[in-house]
């Protein structure tokens, strides 16, 4: 099996590890394969792959999407480094309203399966980062969904000041978590 798994102490979500192969010419790697994704218990139907670009202390999130439209994704990174962030958003989680931080490059080449119902959000810690995350449903405006990345109540260590972030004009009108929640359920 390519893919070796992580489970961590959030429901469903998972560190993945694919087989690399190196050689002379570089390497080869398989990032998604639906029938050995099925054997880890990843049993999802992806169907929207998006790429970003950041900077440098680039903040992307926190972004979920809620009813029908809750979106699994499937995070790696293509080029630099990211520290990946997720919020617990079931309020019958023993981990409800927690976060967690997983780094992630494109040297060791990990990824992050993060099932719906999770608020998602990555700080670049490389410039020019490259990150591909696969989703479960499409993109709804309707149903889209956010909180705040410097939220009080979380109180995320992104690993750098307020001040050096550089957050879009968007995700720095997001809701505090505590009315992203309201959203959400």
């Amino acid at each position: 099996m390519p893919f070796e798994i992580k489970n961590t102490d959030f429901s469903g979500v998972k560190i993945i590890t694919p087989q690399i192969f190196k050689d002379n010419r570089g390497f080869f790697l398989e990032i998604f394969k639906e029938s050995d994704m099925n054997k880890i218990g990843i049993n999802e139907k992806f169907v929207q792959d998006n790429v970003s670009s950041s900077s440098i202390n680039t903040i992307r999130g926190m972004h979920f999407q809620n009813g029908k439209f809750a979106q699994g994704k499937l995070v790696s990174v293509i080029k630099g480094k990211i520290l990946d962030v997720i919020v617990d958003l079931f309020e019958e989680s023993s981990t409800f309203g927690e976060y967690r931080i997983f780094e992630l490059d494109s040297i060791k080449r990990e990824m992050l399966y993060i099932p719906p119902g999770y608020a998602h959000g990555f700080r670049a810690i490389d410039e020019n980062t490259l990150v591909l995350y696969k989703c479960t449903h499409e993109y709804s405006k309707g149903n889209e969904g956010g909180i705040h990345p410097f939220d009080e109540k979380l109180n995320i260590d992104w690993g750098i000041k307020k001040e050096q972030a550089i957050v879009s004009e968007k995700d720095k009108a997001l809701p505090s978590f505590v009315e992203a929640i309201k959203i959400f359920s």
